[in-house]
C-alpha cells in the first residue's frame, strides 16, 4: 500500500513529547506517511506545539492530581478523541505513553505503539508494541507490551541530534554572561509516581540558590498552580529578578545548553542536560528507572537524595565553554522511526 494512504496517529499529552516527536514527525513526512496529530492542553503542550510549529488538534485537558479526577479526565479525553479517530481511521497509534490514546486504540482495534524510557510507569492497557532504550532489560520491557523493539542511547538523543543553539535567549531572559545560570524544574507533584521527598529537596535547592551570590535561577513550573506556589514561597527572589519564571514557553534545549547547570525533579530535563553534556542534578525521589541508573553510573547525572546532598554536592560554578552540543548521532532517531514503520507494516 502507498505510504500516503497509511495514516499514523501521534498524540502529544505532556510537554517533553513535543520536542521528542518533532524530528520523528519530520522524518515520517519525508518518507511520505500521512499523519494525524493531536495534543492535550496541559503542561504547556499547546504552547510548545506552536513554538515548534507543529500543527496539532488540541483535544482535552488535565484534571489535576486527585486520583478520581485523573480517572475522570482519562475517560473524558478518550470520549473527546473518539469521534475524530472514528472519522479519520488511522492505521497505527503512536505516543510516549498517552493513556487516552491507548484506550481509544484498544476500543477501536487500532494497533498501538508506546515509546517508553521509564519502566515503572503505570498504564491502563498494554500497547501492541513498545520501543525502549537498549539499557532497559529485555525481561522488564517484555512486561510492557506484546512486542518489544529497542533503540541505542537515550530518548533525548532522538531530538538533541538536530539541536542548534541560539545565544539570544540570555538577553531575552536578562541574564549576564558573568552570572551562573541555573535552570530548575520542580518535581511532578501531580504524577502518580511522585514522592513528597522531592518537594523537600526542591525547597532546599531554592533556598541555597537564593542565598548564593552571582547566581540567576530560571524556573520552569509545570502548571499555573505550581507557579503560584513558587511565587508564594519565594516572593523576594522573583521580585528582585534573582529568580526568573519565563512569561511564555521557551525552547527547553536552548535554555539548558546556555545554563551552567540543571537541577530537576523530573526525568526528561535531567536527561536532556546529560545528552547535551551540561552538568545536571536530579531531585527525583520516585523509583529509579534503568536510564537514570545508567546515566548516574556513567557520571552523567548526579542524584541528590538528602538535604545534605543539596548543600554539599551541587557545584555552583560556570561550566566549561563549548561550541557544539553533546550528541550529534542520528542512530536513535532512525531506530525509533524504523520501529514505528515496522509496527505499521507488520
Amino acid at each position: 500500500m502507498d505510504n500516503k494512504r497509511r495514516r499514523i496517529w501521534i498524540d502529544l499529552d505532556n510537554s517533553p513529547h513535543v520536542p521528542f516527536f518533532r524530528p520523528i514527525i519530520e522524518e515520517l513526512r519525508e518518507r511520505e506517511y500521512s499523519l494525524l496529530l493531536t495534543a492535550r492542553d496541559a503542561f504547556q503542550v499547546t504552547e510548545l506545539t506552536k513554538l515548534h510549529q507543529i500543527p496539532c488538534r488540541a483535544i482535552g485537558r488535565h484534571y489535576g492530581k486527585n486520583k478520581f479526577m485523573k480517572v475522570l479526565g482519562l475517560v473524558v479525553r478518550s470520549a473527546q478523541l473518539l469521534p475524530l479517530i472514528v472519522r479519520e481511521k488511522p492505521d497505527l497509534a503512536v505516543s510516549h505513553g498517552s493513556r487516552a490514546q491507548m484506550m481509544v486504540a484498544k476500543l477501536l482495534g487500532i494497533r498501538s505503539v508506546v515509546i517508553a524510557d521509564y519502566e515503572h510507569v503505570k498504564h491502563v492497557t498494554h500497547p501492541d508494541w513498545v520501543i525502549v532504550p537498549e539499557v532497559i532489560p529485555t525481561e522488564v520491557a517484555d512486561q510492557l507490551a506484546k512486542r518489544v523493539l529497542k533503540y541505542p542511547g537515550i530518548k533525548e538523543d532522538v531530538y538533541v541530534a538536530n539541536f542548534q543553539p541560539v545565544s539570544s535567549i540570555l538577553a531575552e531572559l536578562g541574564v549576564k554572561a558573568s552570572e551562573i545560570l541555573v535552570t530548575v524544574r520542580p518535581p511532578a507533584t501531580e504524577a502518580h509516581y511522585h514522592n513528597p521527598e522531592s518537594e523537600k529537596l526542591f525547597s532546599a535547592v531554592m533556598n541555597r540558590l537564593g542565598e548564593t551570590e552571582g547566581t540567576r535561577t530560571v524556573l520552569l513550573p509545570r502548571n499555573e498552580r505550581q507557579k503560584a506556589e513558587i511565587a508564594r514561597q519565594w516572593p523576594d527572589g522573583l521580585q528582585s529578578g534573582k529568580m526568573i519564571i519565563p512569561r511564555q514557553a521557551v525552547d527547553g534545549l536552548n535554555l539548558i545548553w546556555h545554563s551552567d547547570l540543571v537541577i530537576s525533579g523530573g526525568g526528561t530535563m535531567n536527561r536532556e542536560a546529560a545528552a547535551l553534556g551540561v552538568p545536571v542534578y536530579s531531585i527525583f525521589r520516585g523509583q529509579m528507572g534503568a536510564v537514570d541508573r545508567y546515566l548516574a553510573q556513567n557520571g552523567r547525572l548526579v542524584m541528590l537524595e538528602t538535604i545534605e546532598d543539596v548543600q554539599r554536592n551541587i557545584s555552583l560554578v560556570k561550566k566549561k565553554p563549548s561550541n557544539e552540543p553533546g550528541a550529534t548521532d542520528r542512530a536513535a532517531l532512525q531506530a525509533v522511526v524504523n520501529g514505528i514503520i515496522t509496527a505499521l507494516e507488520s
